[in-house]
């Protein structure tokens, strides 16, 4: 009998456990939301030359990091203890960095140490195993990239070399495209304004290909200029 009250003992003190655990994963995830959502916001504003509004994005974002970092602080147990350390400091750091720069109106630094704080949150969260829609959607832009410098390129000599690389960059752009509606929960997915981006950009990148295989490097540029909106749009809402 004693034997099956320190079971269910054990039993109970574990669960309360797994609990605190998985609350303090979720409270970190629930913390890094809105941060994360600055970060975006601050980096369209720096991109657009607005650097007040960018620098009022920052400073909600560095206000947020504060009351972040004692928090994280204790154990997370989907993160490793130094990774998730490395994390906060360098981040912080970031943030810093980005905020100084916009101070000086330089929006490009700004802008390029805001995409690496966002940067690094990503690699932390894949290193623990973790994947969604944000990820995904953060893993369009060296796609939408590969692919301007591709179509950039058939702009400037229209040859077939030229069109074969844009549509292999078309191609791959769209194939990561259709990963991050399939990665897309039911609830966005029904959404009538994810759903206008992603099937907008979806179809855009197939009409770009067909451009280029064309020989019509005015509609590829058209095209060009419209997947780059739709890939801007998109991690802006769901980067």
């Amino acid at each position: 009998m004693r034997c099956i009250i320190a079971l269910l003992a054990w039993l109970a003190s574990t669960v309360l456990i797994l609990g605190a655990e998985a609350g303090k994963s979720a409270d970190f995830a629930s913390a890094m939301a809105p941060i994360m959502a600055n970060l975006r916001t601050a980096a369209s504003y720096a991109r657009t030359g607005n650097i007040a509004l960018a620098q009022m994005e920052t400073d909600e974002a560095v206000a947020a990091w504060k009351r972040l970092a004692p928090t994280a602080s204790g154990s997370l147990p989907v993160y490793a203890a130094a990774a998730l350390a490395e994390f906060l400091d360098r981040g912080g750091e970031r943030l810093t960095t980005a905020t100084r720069a916009l101070d000086g109106g330089d929006n490009v630094a700004a802008g390029r140490e805001l995409l690496a704080l966002r940067q690094s949150f990503h690699e932390l969260r894949r290193r623990a195993g973790l994947y969604d829609l944000g990820d995904c959607v953060f893993e369009v832009a060296p796609s939408m990239e590969k692919l301007r410098i591709a179509a950039t390129r058939y702009g400037g000599q229209t040859a077939p070399a030229n069109a074969e690389d844009t549509v292999a960059a078309a191609g791959a752009f769209r194939d990561r495209l259709q990963r991050c509606n399939d990665w897309a929960s039911p609830e966005i997915a029904e959404k009538s304004e994810f759903r206008r981006l992603i099937d907008g950009a979806i179809a855009s990148s197939g009409a770009i290909a067909h451009a280029a295989m064309a020989g019509d490097g005015p509609l590829v540029h058209r095209y060009l200029i419209e997947l780059q909106s739709y890939a801007q749009l998109l991690d802006f809402r769901y980067g």
